[in-house]
């Protein structure tokens, strides 16, 4: 019974989330190659920055109540994943692959927590057995979880009865943790095939990939992650940032100078609503 209340807590707080003004499914994301965006504007460098002032756009703590999700339902199958949001009010989003990361992600979630900000982490089921309160303090924090198979395997060698595997079993671990269903999925390494396409539909999630690469899966120093997000920062961009898989001690540093550097820029971290 106790389980139960805190699942029905926590969908209430995911369903407050996207009534604070995550734009809906079809307003935020835009598809992939289906379009060319425009080049994000470029950035002069800490020595050439002027003073910024804060910005108007960060993120309330989260109020009010919504109705719990309606059970997943079969999506329209999609050729090729999402690869950036609307440029509605100058949005963003930041999104974390491979975690959750006993190590690296309380520090990810802590800065977050620090500025409002929402952002998207898509999990692996591996690391969710031994981490399941991560994935509580994400549903808690309005934060949106995503499927990133259960051992992160290169989808494209892998049958489809594997496929649906991997993807249900992390499904399943998501929703006993989280308190509901993801309703995105993100194919390792990006490597995305028809059967994953069809299956993720199936299971009533939607394909999301990247604008931006930050590298940090190369430990590139936490200067070049910096750098790479906020040279590639513009209306509609997706980063893709890691929380594990690795060494990620430069990630949690670079998040701390970048995040702020973002939000006195004028941009709107968000992510997508709830669907119910």
């Amino acid at each position: 019974m106790q389980k139960d209340q805190l699942f029905t807590r926590r969908r209430m707080l995911l369903a407050g989330a996207a009534a604070l003004g995550a734009a809906g499914t079809a307003g935020l994301i835009m598809a992939g190659s289906e379009e060319t965006p425009a080049p994000p504007p470029v950035l002069a460098g800490p020595q050439a920055r002027p003073v910024l002032k804060p910005s108007e756009f960060r993120l309330q703590p989260l109020t009010g109540n919504g109705p719990p999700r309606a059970k997943p339902h079969k999506l329209t199958v999609r050729h090729q994943p999402f690869v950036r949001i609307s440029t509605r009010g100058r949005q963003m989003m930041l999104t974390f692959d491979d975690g959750p990361h006993p190590d690296y992600t309380p520090h990810i979630l802590d800065t977050l927590a620090k500025y409002d900000v929402r952002a998207m982490f898509f999990v692996c089921g591996e690391m969710v057995v031994d981490n399941k309160e991560l994935l509580a303090r994400m549903a808690d924090d309005g934060h949106v979880v995503g499927n990133h198979t259960w051992t992160h395997p290169l989808l494209t060698e892998l049958g489809r009865g594997d496929i649906r595997s991997e993807m249900e079993r992390t499904s399943d671990i998501i929703e006993d943790a989280y308190g509901d269903r993801p309703q995105w999925f993100r194919a390792p390494y990006g490597a995305w095939n028809r059967a994953a396409f069809q299956l993720g539909a199936q299971m009533g999630m939607e394909p999301m990939a990247w604008t931006t690469d930050t590298t940090d899966w190369k430990e590139p120093g936490t200067r070049t992650i910096v750098d790479r997000v906020e040279d590639n920062a513009g209306p509609g961009v997706v980063i893709l940032s890691h929380d594990a898989g690795g060494d990620r001690s430069q990630s949690v540093r670079a998040i701390h100078e970048y995040l702020p550097y973002l939000l006195d820029s004028g941009y709107h971290l968000t992510v997508p609503s709830r669907r119910t």
